[in-house]
């Protein structure tokens, strides 16, 4: 059974890809995949950005410590789950995937934890991100 008899079975639901959709995805999706990385994100870049724009600056320098707040929360959550998966059950994929779920739930703690101590909710942090792409790439 090929691609496009599949699709066709589908119930309706997804027409079949034609050669002009083929020819799109293409020329506009290829192109993107192939432009040149911005410039390493170092860190005296990110200062510098937060001096000179005064609007985004903020949010991005915000948003920066709560990226911080929850890679703690990660590795606390890992650790201790971890640590006690061992500790109990001396399994090692017990251990493993409880230090796995325990980085996941930390990383999400701290993420809230951080949303509400440097109050993100008020800031667009997302607008300051693409700000400082923008930035980025005028620099370079």
């Amino acid at each position: 059974m090929d691609w496009n008899s599949l699709v066709r079975s589908s119930a309706g639901l997804v027409a079949s890809i034609t050669k002009f959709e083929r020819i799109f995805f293409i020329s506009t999706i290829i192109p993107k995949i192939l432009t040149p990385p911005l410039s390493h994100r170092s860190s005296a870049a990110v200062l510098q950005f937060i001096t000179s724009d005064p609007v985004h600056g903020p949010a991005l320098k915000a948003a920066e410590g709560a990226a911080n707040f929850a890679y703690v929360g990660a590795a606390v959550g890992a650790i201790t789950t971890g640590g006690n998966a061992w500790r109990w059950s001396k399994s090692p994929h017990g251990t493993v995937l409880s230090f796995a779920f325990g980085a996941v739930v930390g990383f999400t703690l701290g993420a809230e934890a951080a949303n509400h101590w440097y109050q993100l909710y008020r800031l667009d942090t997302v607008g300051a991100h693409v700000k400082f792409n923008e930035w980025l790439q005028k620099r370079t």
